[in-house]
């Protein structure tokens, strides 16, 4: 593999998703983040056909093996009520939510 996430690209995407990490928070996950990259790599380098359409899979999913579509059936929670009284500020049923602060990036 001859990419990798730097130390530097990393701090950078945490400052970005404005994340607080510990040292070894972010050293954890950056490692697991180069691991998955490194698989991602390791995948593209198996050999295709020029035939092979994207959506390929190696198992069939045909109408007569697949299992039927459920219907899309709307059902109301039994206490709607209970819901909007764990949120912190409501108004005429609907949850208030907090503007996210913008800074300049």
């Amino acid at each position: 593999m001859t990419e990798a996430i730097t130390r530097e690209i990393f701090n950078h995407l945490v400052q970005l998703a404005a994340l607080e990490l510990s040292p070894d928070e972010a050293e954890y996950i950056r490692g697991e983040l180069n691991k998955q990259l490194k698989a991602i790599h390791e995948l593209e380098a198996i050999p295709l056909q020029d035939d092979t359409p994207p959506a390929s899979h190696g198992v069939p999913y045909t109408p007569a093996t697949s299992p039927a579509v459920r219907p899309d059936e709307w059902r109301p929670h039994p206490d709607p009520g209970g819901i909007l009284a764990q949120a912190p500020e409501t108004d005429e049923g609907y949850i208030i939510v907090p503007e996210i602060p913008h800074i300049e990036l």
